[in-house]
C-alpha cells in the first residue's frame, strides 16, 4: 500500500501516453489488434481448411464466421485491457496461455531468489515428460486424439499398444518369404529386358538394402518384422532427421525470399543453417534412442512390457540437448498434466469444473499482462514481440520509469525511455520529461 500511494499519475501519465483520450486510446488499440488478428487468422483457417480437405459447404457458410469469432476474440484481448486499465488500474490457447504464465512465474520467481535454476532444467522436464507420454502411448486407451496420431507418426505403427507379443505370428514368417521370393522373380525378368539396366541396378540395390535389414538381429517380441533392431532404429533416425531438416527450411522461406533480392549471396545459408541442423537431430535421436532402448529392454528381459516406455522414453529425452526449447518443454509437460486430469475426471478421481477453461485463461492472461507491464525482462521474449505486434508497438510507450517504485525494474528494457505529455491532462510531471504545449 505505501507504493500505491507513491502513484499520483492518472492513466493517460502511465498507460495510453500516446493519446490523452481514454476512449480514443481503445479505439487506436483496437483498430490495430484488428487488423493484426486478421492477417493471423485468414491464413491460418485457410490452411487449416486445405489440410483438412474440407468441403465447399464449409468454405461458404463456416469459414468466415469462425475467421471473425477468432479475430474478435484476440481483438478483445488488447482493446478491453485498456479500458480497464483506465477503469481499474478457450481449448488450446487455454494451454498456451497457462503454459506461458507459469513459465513467467518461474522467471518471477528466479529474479526474486526465491527458486534456484537447475542447470538442463528444461532438458530434465522434456526427459520427465516424454516418459510418461511415451508410457501413456503404449498403454492401453492411453492417449486419444491428435496426441495419439502425433506419437503413432513419430515413432511409428509398430510401437502401438497391444497385447504384449511373446512369439512372432508363423504367418509372418511366410509372408516374408513370399514377398521376397516375388522380388527375386521379378528383379530377375526385369534384368532380362533389353535396355533396362537402370531399374535393374535399382531393384538390387533395393534387394540388397531389404537383405541386410531383415538379416540382423531381432527379438522374437519385436514387431519391426521388415527390419532388424539395428537398421530399425537407424532409418527412424534418418527419417525423422529429414523431416526436422526440411520443416526448420520451410519455417525459413519466407525470410529468405525477400533477402534474395537484396542480398543474394544469403540464400543457400538456407540450407545449411546450423539451426535446421540441430531440429533435426533432435527429432532423429528422440526416434532412434527411443526405439534403441526399446528393443534393448525386450532383449534383457525377453518380454515386451509397456513400463520399458518408461525408461525408453526418458532416455529419449536426452536429445533436446540437440536443441533446448523452454517453450517446447513447458507446452508438452502441460498438456500432460491436462491429459493426466482429464484421465483422473473419466476415473472419477479429480472434480469436473465447469468453465474451468475460462477462469484458467482469464488468471494466466492477467499474470502475463501484469509481466508485460512491470517486468517485461521475464516475459517470454516471443510474447512479448506479438504484444507489439498487436498494438502496433505502444505497449512500449507506458510510462513504466514511474512504476518503478514497485521494485520491478519495470523500466529496465527501455532504456531510460519517458514519453511525451500534454501537460494540460497530467497530475504529476515526470523529471526529464519532453514537454510540448497543444
Amino acid at each position: 500500500m505505501a507504493a500505491l500511494s507513491k502513484i499520483t499519475h492518472n492513466c493517460y501519465e502511465i498507460g495510453h501516453t500516446w493519446n490523452p483520450s481514454c476512449v480514443q486510446s481503445a479505439v487506436d488499440i483496437t483498430k490495430g489488434a484488428l487488423e493484426v488478428s486478421f492477417k493471423i487468422y485468414v491464413p491460418l483457417y485457410l490452411i487449416a481448411a486445405v489440410l483438412r480437405r474440407r468441403k465447399k459447404e464449409y468454405y461458404l457458410k463456416k469459414l468466415l464466421p469462425e475467421i471473425l469469432w477468432s479475430t474478435s476474440f484476440l481483438t478483445a484481448n488488447g482493446g478491453l485491457y485498456i479500458v480497464f486499465f483506465c477503469l481499474l488500474r478457450r481449448g488450446l490457447l487455454t494451454i498456451y496461455m497457462a503454459n506461458l504464465a507459469t513459465e513467467t512465474l518461474f522467471r518471477m520467481a528466479v529474479t526474486r531468489g526465491i527458486i534456484t535454476p537447475i542447470e538442463h532444467g528444461e532438458v530434465l522436464l522434456f526427459c520427465f515428460t516424454a516418459s510418461l507420454y511415451m508410457f501413456f502411448f503404449r498403454s492401453k486407451d492411453g492417449l486419444k486424439g491428435f496426441a495419439f496420431s502425433a506419437l503413432k507418426f513419430i515413432i511409428g505403427k509398430e510401437e502401438i499398444p497391444s497385447q504384449a507379443l511373446m512369439e512372432e505370428p508363423s504367418c509372418t514368417r511366410s509372408h516374408e518369404r513370399t514377398v521376397a521370393s516375388k522380388e527375386t522373380v521379378e528383379s530377375r525378368m526385369s534384368a532380362q529386358r533389353p535396355g533396362s539396366w537402370r531399374k535393374t541396378l535399382l531393384a538390387y540395390i533395393r534387394e540388397l538394402l531389404e537383405s541386410v535389414c531383415k538379416k540382423g538381429p531381432r527379438h522374437r517380441c519385436c514387431r519391426h518384422y521388415q527390419d532388424n533392431c539395428i537398421s530399425y532404429g537407424v532409418k527412424g533416425f534418418v527419417r525423422m532427421f529429414s523431416i526436422g531438416y526440411l520443416i526448420q527450411c520451410c519455417l525459413k522461406v519466407p525470410s529468405a525470399f525477400r533477402q534474395m533480392f537484396s542480398k543474394p549471396s544469403r540464400f543457400p545459408s538456407l540450407f545449411y543453417n546450423k539451426e535446421n541442423f540441430q531440429l533435426g537431430a533432435f527429432l532423429g535421436s528422440f526416434v532412434s534412442i527411443y526405439k534403441g532402448t526399446s528393443c534393448l529392454l525386450r532383449w534383457l528381459c525377453n518380454v515386451d512390457d509397456e513400463l520399458h516406455a518408461l525408461i525408453a522414453g526418458f532416455l529419449a529425452g536426452t536429445s533436446m540437448f540437440f536443441y533446448k526449447s523452454t517453450t517446447i518443454s513447458m507446452y508438452l509437460f502441460t498438456k500432460l498434466v491436462e491429459t493426466m486430469y482429464f484421465k483422473g475426471i473419466e476415473a472419477g478421481r479429480f472434480p469436473y469444473f465447469p468453465q474451468a477453461d475460462t477462469f484458467l485463461y482469464a488468471i494466466s492472461t492477467a499474470i502475463c499482462f501484469q509481466a508485460a507491464v512491470m517486468e517485461v525482462q521475464n516475459l517470454r521474449p516471443a510474447y512479448w514481440k506479438f504484444l507489439l505486434r498487436l498494438t502496433k508497438g505502444r505497449f512500449a510507450l507506458m510510462n513504466r520509469h514511474v512504476l518503478d517504485v514497485f521494485g520491478t525494474n519495470a523500466s529496465r528494457d527501455f532504456k531510460g525511455f519517458v514519453p511525451k505529455l500534454d501537460p494540460r491532462f497530467t497530475t504529476v510531471l515526470p523529471p526529464g520529461a519532453d514537454i510540448h504545449l497543444g
